[in-house]
């Protein structure tokens, strides 16, 4: 490597390095963490890592989860060396920069030309360090923060697969990054894998990159091995389990848009002509290689996005960066007599400005919550005492909102619920009806109504009762979205639950009780713990009742025949 490009390296390097290492520390100079929004996903963190901190579980083997180990381990890790929960998890965003950042910085000089370069690199350690999933709310979140990982592993292995390298090429090592990132992708969210990996054999099979297309397939192989000697073969088959559970879920709602509508509707349609125009732009100069492979990247990244809540596109400043970066040298023409360089010039500022709501937000979020001093905030959880830096506002932690159906029976507008009903759509009808039964629990239809808020009230409060009536020490389920009652008191998480609940009946074999809330944090979800009971043959033997849970032994008997 020659002297100026050495100097150009170590510039970046120091740029990037010190933006990099500026986010990682603005939030521990706070000493806490204080969440805005989605404080039930960060429960959902909260069990999870709390589980694999202080019990040893596993995800898959141990209890349900479709996220992969991965998305946890790192906070996990902190956790259990006595961080908490706050600080676990910039440790571990930290951690996740640090190790891709060489792999950054060889991707940024090999793929993207001056300040391209650093726009890149700098956007993948937003995408590690920033504090809110994406979108442009300025709140602190630690929800998705596995999406943003995911993707900043997808920023490595697509432009090593799509582009051709600047200078020498190193396959061996690009193929190695490559295999590595796809694993990480497989043990993070395996959505990413699936929907990403056309383009990358596209990429390299068409570039004739066969040392590195063996390469990344030996280190993801390497990868898999490593897994299977820690957690044997079982992890694997497990996580298929978990996988298949969630992907036929009928309580599953979709997150966001549909997956058409992330393509086309108002939002996220100039983003889709853009990428198309670059598609057919980039062919036209020539880039017949890197055309394909972003015509085949551009639906799995709408899948992606549709995927998602929030369906935040974050794969538009790789596409933006790209269209600069593959800008022909000369001065070729379309048929049209568009100068070529000028027209993908055109189409990186569109797919750029549309992206920068979402880009400005992430630079930000490290910013406001070093800024959010604490002010009366409270712990979201209290297991731990070194939990107390991860705070909630009380009236979202403990002030308890409740959504009830005005028309449900015994309702003021009980008359008007049959004109509420959606007409279904032809050959729809047999759904429609199945879906408008009650569900019963013991001949009983329990309230319609939700908990919107007071997740820690309405926990703290059924961990109190339940303890005081003589049930400390069991491992009690709860039937709802959220099974998070042992963080809240002395009781065991119960072996092979679902932090996150979405199909099925994962846990009730270990459960010493199930427990009901009357106004579920999820109805549907609720309902569908009850009917999955009843069909796997279970009796539910009520013990207790109160005005918010009604606590029930779960008694195995003979499956049902109903559908």
């Amino acid at each position: 490597m020659s002297g100026v490009k050495q100097a150009s390296l170590k510039r970046l390097a120091l740029v990037v390095g010190a933006v990099a290492l500026m986010l990682a520390v603005l939030p521990f100079v706070n000493g806490v963490l204080v969440l805005r929004m989605h404080e039930g996903d960060a429960l959902h963190l909260s069990d999870i890592v709390l589980r694999m901190a202080m019990q040893g579980q596993v995800p898959h083997l141990d209890f349900m989860t479709p996220i992969g180990i991965l998305a946890v381990w790192p906070i996990a890790f902190f956790a259990k060396l006595g961080f908490g929960l706050g600080h676990a998890f910039f440790a571990a965003q930290a951690l996740v920069a640090a190790l891709l950042f060489g792999p950054v910085l060889w991707v940024a000089r090999s793929r993207f030309p001056g300040r391209f370069a650093l726009l890149y690199a700098v956007y993948v350690m937003l995408l590690c360090l920033t504090l809110v999933h994406a979108e442009a709310k300025v709140l602190t979140s630690v929800s998705m923060h596995y999406n943003r990982w995911a993707w900043a592993l997808a920023y490595v292995a697509l432009p090593l697969a799509i582009m051709k390298p600047l200078g020498r090429s190193r396959p061996l090592l690009e193929g190695a990054l490559i295999g590595l990132a796809l694993a990480g992708l497989v043990l993070i969210k395996v959505t990413y894998f699936v929907a990403l990996l056309p383009a990358i054999l596209v990429g390299l099979v068409m570039r004739r990159a066969w040392g590195s297309l063996f390469a990344g397939v030996i280190a993801g192989l390497l990868v898999a091995a490593f897994v299977t000697l820690a957690y044997g073969a079982d992890f694997w088959l497990a996580y298929m389990r978990d996988l298949l559970a969630v992907a036929t879920s009928e309580t599953r709602s979709q997150p966001g848009l549909s997956f058409q509508e992330n393509a086309t509707a108002p939002p996220y349609l100039l983003g889709s002509l853009a990428a198309l125009g670059l598609v057919v732009l980039l062919r036209q100069s020539g880039r017949m290689t890197e055309g394909l492979a972003m015509l085949l990247l551009l639906p799995g990244a709408i899948y992606i996005t549709y995927q998602n809540w929030g369906n935040d596109p974050q794969w538009l400043v790789l596409a933006g960066v790209m269209a600069f970066a593959l800008r022909p040298s000369d001065e070729r023409k379309n048929a049209l007599g568009w100068p070529l360089g000028g027209a993908l010039a055109i189409c990186g500022v569109v797919l750029l400005s549309l992206a920068s709501p979402s880009a400005f937000n992430l630079l930000h979020s490290p910013i406001a919550a070093f800024k959010a001093k604490p002010h009366g905030e409270l712990p979201m959880v209290r297991k731990r005492s070194a939990d107390d830096d991860l705070l909630v506002e009380p009236d979202r932690l403990i002030g308890v909102r409740l959504a009830i159906r005005g028309d449900a029976p015994g309702q003021p507008y009980e008359a008007y619920a049959e004109m509420a009903k959606a007409k279904p759509e032809p050959g729809e009808e047999d759904d429609d009806k199945k879906d408008d039964e009650p569900v019963l629990l013991n001949g009983e239809e329990l309230p319609s109504c939700e908990v919107n808020s007071g997740h820690y009230a309405v926990f703290d409060l059924m961990a109190k009762d339940l303890t005081e009536a003589g049930y400390a020490g069991q491992s009690i389920l709860v039937g709802d979205l959220f099974t998070s009652l042992w963080l809240f008191g002395d009781f065991k998480p119960v072996e092979g639950a679902a932090p996150w609940y979405y199909s099925g009946t994962p846990g009730v074999a270990a459960a010493d009780r199930i427990v009901l809330l009357q106004c579920a944090f999820a109805r549907d979800r609720r309902n569908a713990m009850i009917k999955a009971l009843a069909k796997e043959g279970w009796q539910l033997e009520e013990e207790r009742r109160t005005e918010t849970y009604i606590l029930l032994r779960p008694i195995k008997g003979q499956p049902s025949s109903d559908g």
